[in-house]
């Protein structure tokens, strides 16, 4: 036990002007690729052990054996490799740390390393992740990296049948963990473009009444221009509908839950709200603008274009583009039979393209 603790120590004995580069764990499972965040600075003695136990494939051929549907996953129990030693999953690799205490919170993608009830300084090898918000373990379990990536696998690692004693029934394999370096962080798409740039940009959006092409305007609302051409990019708007039809008044859609198929992480990562830029572009026929709750900054993704001026709008919603070509398309949509504001019969979004002029 001590010579085992020496060890892990003594992977953390680098000059004190040594420039680590911050490192991260790559996890393939049977379920997905779990990317995480190893937070050397937050708790250097269990990101140690962590890396010690990765590198000597400690972690290889585990399982994920007991998780809370939608709320945690728990991992890294060397018995685990053992297909029949199921009862004894859960006792292995422990109190080899102890806590090191700090005010990262349990919040969804959280990584926390699993003690024994009441024994505070039991920490090794086990770790868990929150699926969701656990509030009610900060302070007291030692979070020591965060998922960047392959939080839908994790997510649905959880969904897991378990048994009365909440382990998994089928075996979720760790099949081998990585250590890298964590990459350079590059800008998300669009973030660097200047303004006469993304004026250069189209999006065609593919109904099932036609084709709508819309040009943007940038310099009347920069940060939205950016967000949409992100989100078609990404795909996010592929395979939703005009949710809403409104005579007389507008056409709207970006509504997410009207997609067909969920978002993927990178989608749902781009899926934010924003900083209203309400501008003087008027809201006339044709004019494309996004649509917000009550809240001015609460636009994300939903967006409608007015079928006739708006003048209500104008200064109070983001104004950011317009039809430059599709307008009979845009009128089709605007005749369709409604029941109060929705269409009747689907009004399909299929595919949203981004292109440059």
């Amino acid at each position: 036990m001590v010579g085992r603790m020496v060890l892990v120590v003594c992977l953390l004995c680098a000059p004190a002007h040594a420039q680590v580069a911050p490192k991260q764990a790559v996890l393939d499972t049977t379920t997905g690729t779990i990317v995480m965040d190893l937070l050397a600075d937050r708790a250097p003695n269990h990101v140690a052990l962590f890396i010690k136990t990765a590198e000597s494939g400690g972690y290889d051929g585990t399982t994920f054996f007991r998780m809370v549907k939608y709320g945690i996953i728990q991992g890294g129990d060397p018995v685990t490799k053992d297909a029949a030693a199921r009862a004894r999953y859960g006792t292995g690799g422990l109190n080899l740390l102890k806590p090191e205490t700090n005010d990262e919170k349990h919040t969804r993608g959280a990584v926390s390393a699993t003690q024994i009830p009441g024994k505070a300084e039991s920490a090794g090898s086990q770790f868990f992740i929150s699926i969701s918000d656990q509030p009610a373990l900060d302070g007291k379990y030692t979070i020591f990296a965060r998922v960047v990536e392959g939080m839908l696998a994790a997510q649905k690692i959880s969904e897991t049948a378990v048994d009365d004693k909440g382990l998994a029934v089928d075996r979720v394999v760790v099949n081998k963990v990585t250590i890298r370096d964590k990459p350079a962080e590059t800008p998300e798409p669009f973030a660097t473009e200047s303004i006469e740039e993304l004026a250069r940009y189209r999006a065609v959006l593919e109904t099932s009444f036609g084709e709508i092409t819309l040009s943007f305007t940038p310099d009347q609302a920069p940060m939205h221009v950016r967000n949409f051409l992100r989100l078609a990019q990404a795909g996010v708007y592929d395979g939703m509908s005009f949710h809403r039809v409104v005579k007389g008044f507008v056409i709207q859609s970006g509504h997410l839950p009207t997609r067909t198929a969920q978002l993927g992480e990178t989608q749902q990562k781009y899926v934010r709200q924003m900083k209203a830029e309400f501008n003087d572009q008027r809201h006339e026929k044709g004019t494309l603008s996004m649509a917000r709750l009550a809240e001015p900054d609460s636009a994300s993704a939903s967006f409608f274009i007015v079928t006739a001026r708006a003048e209500a709008l104008d200064g109070k919603y983001s104004a950011f583009g317009k039809v430059e070509s599709g307008l009979d398309v845009v009128e089709k949509i605007e005749a369709v039979a409604v029941n109060g504001e929705t269409p009747v019969d689907r009004v399909e979004l299929r595919q949203a393209t981004v292109v440059r002029k």
